[in-house]
This record gives structure tokens, C-alpha cells and sequence, in this order.
């Protein structure tokens, strides 16, 4: 085992309580390492959540940087996002069992990113149906080779090459209502944001909202669809009837709507700051090095991001 695992599995033993977390070690990988305690975090009754580790995909971390929840009704349960590899998938889907012998019925894939999705096997072979944004078979289709490509290199092959690319079953354009047994969920699909493809997931049971990567915290957000189009749309995604949220990635749950801020101010800084350079005729190579700079001190792995956010945004703004 490695000092970093162990460390891992330190922090954890010392962390966790038997009263609102569920740990397993699950033997997963491909090259058969046995990985920390998948944790499964009880934030309101009867619903779970996973929080993925703040970090760029590594092997080490086998690709577990996204948040990832378990919703159990009467009957059946429902899952929302997979995880960055199979390995990921099959720690989830233990943890589940270590909770719930109840039928996993769905699984809700927020948006096509491959730490969001490259799970989505492990669950299609345990009998669920996955549903996704009317845009995201399309997407997938068009980036999976791709995908599979930088994930070989970020993962590594092994773990990379077991992944197959899952489209989902069924799709929502608009909203869609689905019934766990006497929890019903409101899946919500939205206009070009962080991608083309996202949906939420709302509990109304309990307020608990699943943003995928619609709201990120901690981890600076990530633009790979419309930073226009993300903020025109947050004051909708802010009157959504929810309590908290579970963001993309970040921790487990924060308070509703106030968890965005930080977010929005972000994303509204980096186009002030992109506006006035295209004003001033600044090159975009010099502009992605300013603009939203100053948000730095703010955000995890931003000089991973900041810059590639900065140049999609560039292209949107300077022709408005």
C-alpha cells in the first residue's frame, strides 16, 4: 500500500461515525489494488452521498474527484452519477449494498464528463436504467474516443481500458418525474451551462438538490459550454424549491442558494475581466493570463482551469 492510501485510510478511521457514515474497502481496479474506504455520507434521511476528492484524475485517486448520491424510497433507489472509472462504480455500488438490498431502478447521469460517467457500465450490468439530458447521447458519441484517449493517460491504461462508454436509456428534455416509492424526484434539463448536457436532480422530500457540475465549490468551475449561458440561467437554478445542494464536487452538501455565490462570483469576474480586454485589444494569449486572477486565492486546482475557462470564455465574448 502506498503512504498516500495509507494516509488515507488514517484520516478516514479517525474521522468517520458509525451514526451517519457507511464505509466498505472494496477490492477494485483491474490491476487488483485494493482501495481506500468508499464513504457514503447519510446528509438527510435516505439520501447519501459520496464526496469525491478535490484533485485532478490520477491513477492513485482512480479517478474518484466527483460527488456522487444514492437516493433510497420505498421500493427502489436511485443513483446519481457514477464516478470516474469502473473501479469507482463498483466501490459505489458495495456501498449501496452495505446500505439498501433495494432494487437500484436508475441511474441519473448529470452531464457527459468522463468523471461523472465512466461508471456508468457497473450500474447498466446491475439492472438499472440510466437517463440523461436529451443532449448527452450525442455528446458522448461525439467526444467517447476521445475520452477514452486523455482518460488512458490520466488514469492509466488499465483502469482507462475496461471502461466501455455507456449512453443512457432514456432522456429528458424539459423535466421528468420519477418515483422511488413515495419519493419522487424532478429531473430538470437546462440550456447550455458547464455543457450543453446538464441536469439536475431535485428531491422535494427533503429540499436536497443535485446540481452535477452546475454548482461546483471549492474546485473552481470548469466552462466547457457557455459562461454566458451559465449565468443567465443561475437566478433560475437559485429559485429552485431546495434547502441545500450537492455540488459537483466540493463537499457532501451546503446550505441553498447561498452555496453559489462564490461561483457566481467567479464566473462573473472572469467576464468583467475578459470584456475589458477584448475592449482594450488585448491578444487573447495575454488576456487568458489575467482574467479572473484575482479569484485565484479562492479555488482548488485553478492554474489547472483558470486559463482553459478564460480562453473558451474569449471566443464566446468577443463576438457579442
Amino acid at each position: 500500500m502506498s503512504d498516500g492510501a495509507m494516509s488515507i485510510r488514517l484520516k478516514f478511521l479517525q474521522c468517520c461515525t458509525a451514526s451517519t457514515l457507511v464505509a466498505i474497502t472494496a477490492f477494485v481496479g483491474a490491476a487488483g489494488a485494493w482501495a481506500a474506504p468508499l464513504v457514503l455520507e447519510e446528509i438527510v434521511p435516505g439520501v447519501y452521498v459520496h464526496a469525491g476528492l478535490v484533485e485532478e484524475t490520477n491513477p492513485q485517486n482512480q479517478g474518484d474527484i466527483a460527488n456522487i448520491g444514492v437516493i433510497v424510497g420505498d421500493e427502489a433507489v436511485a443513483v446519481i452519477d457514477s464516478g470516474g472509472s469502473a473501479a469507482v462504480g463498483r466501490s459505489v455500488l458495495r456501498a449501496i449494498r452495505a446500505v439498501t438490498d433495494k432494487q437500484i431502478r436508475y441511474l441519473v447521469t448529470t452531464h457527459m464528463h468522463p468523471d461523472h460517467v465512466f461508471g456508468n457500465q457497473v450500474f447498466k450490468a446491475a439492472g438499472a436504467t440510466l437517463i440523461g439530458h436529451h443532449k448527452l447521447p450525442a455528446a458522448l458519441a461525439a467526444r467517447a474516443d476521445f475520452y477514452k484517449q486523455s482518460m488512458r493517460e490520466q488514469l492509466g491504461p488499465e483502469l482507462a481500458d475496461e471502461v466501455t462508454v455507456t449512453l443512457p436509456d432514456e432522456t429528458v428534455e424539459g423535466e421528468r418525474v420519477i418515483d422511488l416509492g413515495n419519493r419522487k424526484l424532478t429531473l430538470k434539463a437546462w440550456g447550455t451551462a458547464h455543457t450543453d448536457n446538464d441536469l439536475t436532480v431535485l428531491d422535494a422530500a427533503t429540499g436536497t438538490l443535485f446540481a452535477g457540475d452546475l454548482v461546483f465549490m471549492e474546485h473552481v468551475p470548469v466552462i466547457d459550454g457557455s459562461l454566458k449561458g451559465w449565468l443567465a440561467q443561475t437566478p433560475e437554478l437559485e429559485a429552485l424549491p431546495a434547502s441545500r445542494v450537492v455540488p459537483g464536487h466540493g463537499p457532501a452538501s451546503a446550505p441553498w442558494p447561498a452555496a453559489i455565490a462564490p461561483q457566481t462570483a467567479y464566473l462573473e469576474r472572469l467576464a468583467s475581466d475578459l470584456r475589458q480586454t477584448i475592449a482594450d485589444g488585448v491578444p487573447l494569449a495575454d488576456a487568458v493570463e489575467t482574467a479572473g486572477r484575482s479569484e485565484a486565492g479562492n479555488w482548488q486546482v485553478f492554474d489547472a482551469f483558470n486559463a482553459r475557462n478564460a480562453t473558451a470564455a474569449f471566443a464566446e465574448l468577443e463576438w457579442e
